[in-house]
């Protein structure tokens, strides 16, 4: 039998084991380093109490103050149709009520129309009967205007503003990317519910609001002959709203562009549209009549 000197003691073997981990540890300290750190995961309340400190002071950003602002405005029919309609766009609130309008330089599409008075959202026809895409969503999902979302915190009837008001449900859906910006985000669920997936995102640097998004998904229908079912698709439509361009105005940091898409996915007539505000003049504490609201005068 040979006698194999080579072979290193096991006290000592457990020694240069010890001391290679003991040189490795900053090796493996500087590499997590080097790594981007996670979104931390945070509370809903957490989010929105930094939301709101992101918006301004409590007076400043109290409900009972009226804002109208008002800019340029482009809608842009992407697909399901063609064309561009330019012109100048108004966003006005008080309270709970809400107004967004826009005149168009086209003869086609003259103007939209929409307004919530505290208890009713209605959309004026552009032409007799008719409505467009995204007013036609809005009406059929009122909860985008009488639970305040629409428009974020650009209206005072934002509802992170007075949530115990509202009675609704937060919860937080994890992290995602807003046009390259790492963001938190939250479901927000309407105390009475909705037909729609509410989701609304918020910067994870500055809790700045970017995004929100309404969803919802009609399931496929079954086939009336076998096999036919397999060429079904389910329909799903979504709008965003996306806000960006933060600046200070009247003790409020709020976003000077406000883009709406509306896109409906569908087999047979997919849609996409978007409306785009660019946001000018921020006038508050203005007397709006009730009047103003009611948008089918």
């Amino acid at each position: 039998m040979i006698n194999d000197r080579s072979k290193t003691p096991p006290a000592v073997a457990l020694r240069l084991a010890a001391a290679c981990l003991l040189a490795l540890a900053p090796l493996a300290g500087a590499t997590a380093a080097g790594r981007a750190p996670a979104a931390q995961k945070v509370t809903p309340e957490e989010v929105i109490a930094k939301h709101l400190e992101a918006i301004g002071s409590a007076e400043a950003r109290k409900p009972g103050r009226s804002r109208v602002i008002s800019g340029g405005s482009l809608m842009d029919i992407r697909s399901g149709g063609r064309g561009q309609a330019t012109g100048v766009a108004l966003i006005a609130s008080r309270g709970v009520k809400v107004l967004i309008k826009a005149d168009f330089d086209s003869p086609s599409y003259p103007f939209e129309r929409i307004g919530f008075d505290g208890k009713n959202l209605r959309a004026k026809p552009y032409a007799p009967g008719m409505r467009s895409p995204h007013a036609e969503f809005l009406l059929s999902h009122d909860a985008t205007f009488s639970e305040g979302l629409i428009g974020g915190a650009l209206s005072s009837a934002w509802p992170l503003l007075n949530l115990a008001e509202r009675k609704a449900k937060l919860e937080y859906a994890g992290t995602a990317k807003v046009n390259g910006r790492q963001a938190h985000k939250l479901r927000y669920v309407p105390h009475e519910g909705s037909e729609l997936k509410i989701q609304l995102f918020f910067d994870a640097e500055n809790f700045r609001h970017l995004r929100s998004e309404y969803e919802r998904v009609i399931p496929a229908a079954m086939g009336a002959r076998p096999g036919q079912s397999a060429s079904m698709r389910e329909k799903r439509y979504l709008l965003v709203e996306d806000f960006s361009d933060f600046k200070a105005e009247g003790g409020l940091t709020l976003p000077h562009t406000y883009r709406i898409q509306y896109s409906v996915s569908e087999q047979a007539k997919p849609l996409n549209v978007d409306w785009t505000f660019n946001l000018k003049n921020f006038t508050f504490d203005y007397a709006i009549e009730d009047k103003e609201f009611v948008t089918d005068n």
